[in-house]
């Protein structure tokens, strides 16, 4: 069975905070998404396996680690999840990144695929889906079916603020899928929006309305 894991660092609470609250404006809220993306890859790679090296430093030679030749896929969710991508590739460079656009049907909330590219080699990466908002749980459920259809194996879920009902719904569908969040809410309201949430993310990120 997957895990949940609720990142409760104290930086990361700490700038949530800033970016939910409704006087944050575009530009701040951009920084910090990107801010706690990073903190939250520390978590999200933990487990990435290292193999020991030999560096010669300027004194001596040193016994030292390295990542074991692991292979990484960073899949943001268009369009919110590109607010994160940037934070991730600071901290993992080499990290091919794939894009999965989705829209929620308005009327029956069901997510509709309308774009989809990503890396030739996703079978040998480790994947990392990013969406700020696990919402109803319905894109990230089929992003992740999109990405096993198309041979991935190892796939993580990424986001920052989730509803009971969203995890819950991945995990019914994906048990085999990690999920990386900072803060689970109360609840979803009648409109499937994550109460208290901190708004519409993709909104918020880009001035839109």
């Amino acid at each position: 069975m997957a895990k949940l894991q609720v990142l409760d660092h104290p930086l990361i609470q700490h700038k949530l905070s800033l970016i939910r609250d409704e006087k944050t404006g575009s530009k701040e809220f951009r920084e910090l998404v990107e801010e706690v993306a990073m903190l939250m890859a520390y978590e999200v790679t933990r487990d990435f396996p290292l193999q020991e090296v030999e560096v010669q430093t300027p004194v001596a030679l040193a016994k030292s680690k390295v990542l074991a030749g692991r292979k990484v896929g960073l899949v943001p969710i268009l369009r919110a999840g590109l607010g994160m991508v940037d934070g991730m590739l600071r901290l993992i460079p080499a990290a091919r990144v794939g894009h999965v656009g989705l829209y929620r049907d308005p009327e029956t909330l069901s997510p509709v695929e309308y774009y989809c590219k990503l890396p030739s080699d996703i079978a040998e990466r480790d994947l990392i889906v990013i969406d700020p908002m696990l919402a109803t749980g319905g894109s990230a459920s089929a992003a992740i079916t999109f990405l096993k259809d198309r041979g991935a194996k190892n796939i993580k879920l990424m986001c920052l603020i989730a509803a009971p009902e969203g995890i819950q719904a991945v995990q019914s569908k994906h048990d085999d899928v990690d999920i990386f969040v900072a803060a689970v809410d109360e609840r979803l309201n009648d409109h499937g929006y994550i109460i208290p949430g901190l708004g519409d993310a993709g909104d918020r990120l880009f001035g839109t309305k």
